[in-house]
């Protein structure tokens, strides 16, 4: 691990995700293969005039915010080259990207979802260039903690999560957590905001009681019901067993804990506990909604902290993690954000890997913090006032981090469990499915995977 005191605050983070996963992951027994030969690489993006098509999923403020400002001072540096962005939510990069990549034209840069689902299949498509080479050229591999690395890594063959060749670097680090309303809790008799899952519905029952809505939460988008579930799972089967089960070492979907989880968000729905029609509702009205202080709590990503520090009610929003029982430490998902690739079809790679470094490294973070965001390597310098929420989010992601209790997306498990997990959770939430039909289809998709 190289330069420990930029990355102190990550070292955690990649800890608990890398100490659950293997090299050699379900559905992809074979030998990685031996890093590609591409040639020379060089710092030099010439003088003649380039076009950069970038897509992102930078779509919220802060990082659109951030994004643009980045954008604009790399054209300044490299007067030459023109960044043509295209920028689209999470949900539309995933359905668009796939064919985006496979045209005669792709993109030269685009963020790739780790896992298995996009990057891993990208990956085996020979859609992604290695940068194995552009890492020790710009030094991203002194930079970034290795174990974050790997995160971005795969086999040649797309086959093996974790391999030898790298696929990208991040740009963010990232949390899901609890953002809870001050003065609603006040009102509703609640004197701090809830450490456990059961102290949370504990306290949904009295917000209710108050005449509030608990917890704003909006689906229409399907990846919120990822966050929803992962947050309850995490906090109460804890960071091993949800690693596990996530790398398909041990455990299943049908579970103890992992029926626990899902009977705890159904309760919630069935109690009133949770916005009404949800899976008609947009993630960003649920957000608008709960930072306007319609809602005591919602369930969401640190990559909303601009957003909520910009509501009407900001001064009276905190953000914490629940803690599973018999832990000292909250456990729940996070890690970092998705991975800026360089696409192997790329005329450009060399100004293509300029742009990458520029947009990620340590002046980037700089920029990022500016501007309301949590970048993958935190500099030293950010060090925001205590009971605001970026010091909340910075003190929960250093005691997190810390204490390797980050567990990883779940939709990582297998190539289709993005699509399994997202329908099945609109299911839960509409009561179309029962908590245990939930997690059995969850363990269909799973077995499948696993027993290749």
């Amino acid at each position: 691990m190289k330069h420990i005191s930029k990355a102190s605050m990550l070292i955690g983070v990649a800890a608990a995700v890398a100490l659950g996963l293997t090299a050699c992951t379900p559905g992809g027994s074979a030998a990685p293969a031996a890093s590609q030969s591409l040639g020379p690489v060089s710092k030099d993006v010439g003088s003649a005039k380039t076009t950069l098509t970038v897509w992102d999923q930078n779509t919220d403020t802060g990082i659109n915010d951030a994004q643009q400002v980045l954008n604009d001072a790399f054209e300044k540096a490299h007067p030459n080259i023109t960044v043509k962005r295209v920028s689209r939510s999470f949900a539309d990069l995933k359905t668009t990207l796939k064919l985006a990549l496979s045209g005669d034209n792709p993109p030269d840069v685009v963020q790739a979802n780790q896992g298995y689902p996009d990057m891993g299949a990208f990956v085996k498509a020979g859609f992604l260039r290695p940068v194995d080479d552009y890492a020790k050229l710009y030094g991203w591999d002194d930079y970034y903690p290795s174990s974050l690395l790997k995160l971005n890594s795969f086999s040649s063959d797309g086959t093996t999560w974790q391999g030898d060749q790298l696929y990208g670097v991040s740009q963010t680090g990232e949390l899901v957590g609890l953002y809870y309303n001050k003065e609603l809790l006040k009102a509703a008799g609640i004197d701090s905001p809830p450490t456990t899952v059961a102290e949370l519905t504990e306290d949904m029952q009295k917000v209710k009681a108050a005449g509030t809505l608990p917890l704003s939460y909006g689906d229409v988008e399907k990846s919120p019901g990822i966050h929803l579930y992962g947050l309850v799972l995490s906090a109460l089967a804890g960071r091993e067993s949800v690693n596990d089960l996530v790398a398909g070492k041990s455990g299943s979907w049908t579970g103890d804990d992992e029926v626990k989880a899902a009977s705890t968000i159904s309760g919630w729905v069935k109690d009133g506990y949770v916005t009404e029609g949800a899976n008609g509702v947009s993630r960003d009205d649920a957000v608008s909604a709960f930072g306007s202080g319609k809602s005591a709590f919602l369930i969401t990503g640190t990559w909303y902290q601009a957003t909520l520090e910009a509501a009407s009610k900001a001064k009276d929003i905190g953000f914490t993690a629940l803690t599973p029982a018999g832990a000292s430490t909250p456990v729940t998902m996070g890690g970092e954000g998705l991975a800026w690739a360089i696409t192997s079809k790329s005329k450009n790679a060399d100004a293509a890997a300029a742009y990458v470094d520029f947009v990620t490294n340590a002046k980037a973070a700089t920029t990022l913090v500016d501007k309301g965001n949590l970048p993958t390597v935190v500099p030293d310098s950010d060090t925001p006032a205590e009971g605001t929420i970026a010091g909340d989010i910075t003190s929960n992601y250093k005691t997190i981090s810390s204490a390797n209790a980050l567990t990883p997306y779940l939709d990582y498990a297998t190539p289709t469990f993005y699509d399994t997990i997202t329908a099945a959770m609109q299911d839960l939430v509409a009561g179309k499915a029962t908590p245990e039909q939930y997690t059995k289809t969850l363990q269909s998709d799973y077995t499948g995977f696993v027993k290749k």
